[in-house]
């Protein structure tokens, strides 16, 4: 998937994903907050252009929607501060982290890693990007529709970790790379989706972007 932003085009080889990063949805799955960012990663292979049908996943039967705030990766390096690290950023969407939710709990009881549930292909739909300039990051609010019914509703200025944050942990173990993209966690009222549903994310400062579950 290509990403087109301001003339310039990026090929993100790698997804870095966040998990437990909203109070409300750690309240909701009854997990411990974190004391340092949770992170997995997906394959290239998850993401998925707006307006795209989405299959049904064959692996598992309880799929989930987590809509969250996703950054992209303009430079390569390691920033050195937090005022740094807000210099690699280059634009900001929506995405969703589709969850295979049977499948994530069967690997938590028994300690495994949870990409078997959240790293399979289209599991990681993602809106257009908005240049980083044109948006107050600490204050994006967003929203995720099912069917024309509110599921989710949440606000960058909620995240547990930064942007920043998120940035300068990630950093500490791979070193950035142009197209790096990074979704930063959920709020709480993730729920199922079923064949034939149509779910949309929104912001009023990002855009609004749709998909169909077949």
């Amino acid at each position: 998937m290509e990403i087109k932003l301001k003339n310039k085009v990026y090929n993100p080889q790698r997804v870095f994903c966040i998990g437990r990063n909203y109070a409300d949805h750690i309240k909701e799955m009854k997990s411990e907050t974190p004391k340092s960012p949770v992170i997995f990663l997906k394959p290239n292979t998850c993401l998925v252009e707006k307006d795209i049908q989405i299959p049904f996943p064959s692996s598992g039967k309880d799929l989930h929607h987590e809509v969250e705030i996703v950054y992209l990766i303009g430079k390569e390096g390691k920033p050195v501060s937090l005022d740094d690290a807000k210099s690699f950023i280059s634009g900001v969407s929506l995405g969703l982290d589709l969850t295979l939710r049977d499948v994530q709990n069967i690997l938590k009881d028994k300690g495994q890693p949870w990409e078997l549930s959240k790293a399979f292909d289209y599991s990681a739909p993602l809106g257009d990007f908005m240049p980083v300039e044109n948006i107050v990051i600490h204050n994006i609010a967003f929203t995720c529709i099912v069917n024309n019914e509110i599921r989710q509703q949440g606000n960058s200025s909620d995240m547990i970790f930064s942007i920043e944050n998120l940035i300068m942990a990630i950093s500490s173990v791979w070193k950035l790379l142009e197209g790096d993209l990074i979704f930063t966690g959920t709020p709480s009222g993730v729920a199922s989706l079923m064949k034939g549903d149509r779910i949309t994310i929104q912001s009023p400062s990002i855009g609004s972007f749709s998909w169909e579950i077949l």
